[in-house]
């Protein structure tokens, strides 16, 4: 059983940054580890995900070259650092881990958005302009 708990959401201005962060218990190693948002009124959609063995990620188009996701397999932890932050960025975050690492590795990645194992609780993410 893996229990994740996402911290770091917070209220910023547009251009500013935030930093994420997802810890686990219970091994999160071999497996799809994922961060998506959703806005009110609005669908879930992803934001980033890695293959904890191949450590490739990948991004939706909205926050590639903003957004980076990173992984410490020693701490048990996912990141996400947010840079440039947009108005459009405010939402809830989540944390999600699978241990279907295909989920990472395929381009339509981010259709998996309801399919995680696992997700965390949340945390809110309000950019102001």
């Amino acid at each position: 059983q893996v229990q994740l708990a996402e911290s770091g959401g917070g209220s910023v201005q547009a251009g500013g940054s935030l930093t994420l962060s997802c810890s686990a218990s219970g091994l999160i190693n071999n497996a799809c580890l994922g961060w998506f948002r959703q806005a009110p009124g609005k669908e879930r959609e992803g934001v980033a995900v890695i293959d904890t063995v191949q450590g490739r990620p990948q991004y939706a188009d909205s926050v590639m070259g903003r957004f980076t996701i990173s992984q410490d397999s020693a701490k048990n932890t996912l990141s996400l650092q947010m840079n440039s932050l947009e108005p459009a960025d405010t939402a809830m975050y989540y944390c999600a881990a699978d241990r279907r690492r295909g989920f990472c590795n395929s381009e339509a990645w981010a259709s998996y958005k309801y399919k995680y194992t696992y997700f965390g609780q949340g945390t809110q993410v309000t950019v102001s302009s």
